[in-house]
């Protein structure tokens, strides 16, 4: 325990974005927009996958998983910056602000494992597509769905206990725009080694063993291409795997630059605009990226809108 005066933290103060007040409304609209087309987005693909039995199949199983995962993951954050935009009162309460860090943490695992799973699916489609069906078994698809789920629950309630147990002292004021994890140690007064050691360990593991395990496949499907280079094939399987790549790409890429290769040259806007891209940008995209690119997709919205279309002229 340091030697500052403790006090009991009601509440913490996020001061969230960066931004001039007189830009305040435009970026308001902005990330409104954001969040809305988002929300939209991915409950679009959600109703088209339970309702077109085309693609009740093992890797529409995990993209829904994934829209599920991506629309509560920016939900856990959109309305109360939002919220603050509009309004003077920055604070959100203690409980708030762990209830905010445990769904933060949950909802990124989880599209983290997700992409794992995809990316196995990816691999056995290509490498061994007369073997799919018999591989991807029901049972092991709910497997991979319900694997991920278990170990992001014990992920993030582990981060959230040793949060509780930590003291704050005066100050309360958060340079963020969501409840995040580093920014809370900063403020704390008590000692947080163990925080630290089991952000480095567990945390290293949890981004970089499916980050190996998503390289691991696409290195093998690579390798299985390459081995029968037919023209027509290689477009066919990049233009399978292209999709997922493009997500993949976008989620690690700034979650590796923010934790994993820290820079003291990084200012605290700098972070917080790295934390916009996977917590605000890539949930966005990604509805556009599995849907203006996949041919299944298009189909499935054609197919429900013409029976929707055929309901109603009859």
């Amino acid at each position: 325990m340091t030697g500052r005066n403790q006090t009991t933290i009601l509440e913490f103060l996020l001061l969230g974005l960066p931004i001039k007040s007189e830009h305040q409304n435009l970026f308001y609209a902005l990330f409104l927009a954001m969040y809305v087309t988002t929300i939209l987005g991915n409950l679009l693909i959600l109703v088209l996958i339970c309702l077109d039995p085309h693609l009740h199949t093992p890797m529409y199983l995990f993209l829904s998983n994934l829209s599920f995962s991506d629309l509560c993951f920016s939900s856990v954050t959109m309305p109360k910056l939002l919220q603050n935009m509009q309004s003077q009162d920055l604070s959100i309460p203690y409980a708030g602000c762990l209830t905010q860090m445990y769904f933060f943490l949950f909802f990124a695992d989880l599209g983290d494992f997700l992409l794992v799973a995809m990316a196995y699916d990816r691999y056995v489609a290509i490498c061994f597509p007369l073997h799919y069906t018999t591989i991807m078994s029901p049972r092991l698809c709910l497997f991979l769905v319900l694997l991920p789920w278990m170990l992001t629950t014990f992920h993030a309630m582990l981060h959230t206990l040793l949060m509780a147990r930590l003291h704050f002292c005066e100050d309360n004021v958060i340079p963020h725009f969501f409840c995040d994890l580093s920014a809370l140690l900063k403020l704390s007064c008590s000692d947080t080694r163990v925080n630290e050691l089991v952000i480095f360990f567990v945390g290293g593991l949890i981004i970089i063993i499916p980050f190996l395990l998503i390289i691991m496949s696409y290195a093998r499907i690579v390798s299985s291409i390459l081995k029968v280079p037919s023209a027509k094939g290689i477009c066919k399987a990049f233009s399978t795997c292209g999709s997922h790549l493009t997500v993949v790409s976008l989620f690690y890429g700034t979650i590796i630059g923010l934790y994993l290769c820290p820079s003291a040259h990084n200012s605290t806007v700098k972070e917080t605009v790295m934390s916009m891209m996977y917590t605000v940008v890539a949930p966005m995209l990604n509805p556009f990226i599995y849907s203006l690119r996949n041919r299944d997709m298009k189909g499935a919205l054609g197919r429900v809108f013409c029976k929707k279309k055929n309901a109603f002229s009859l």
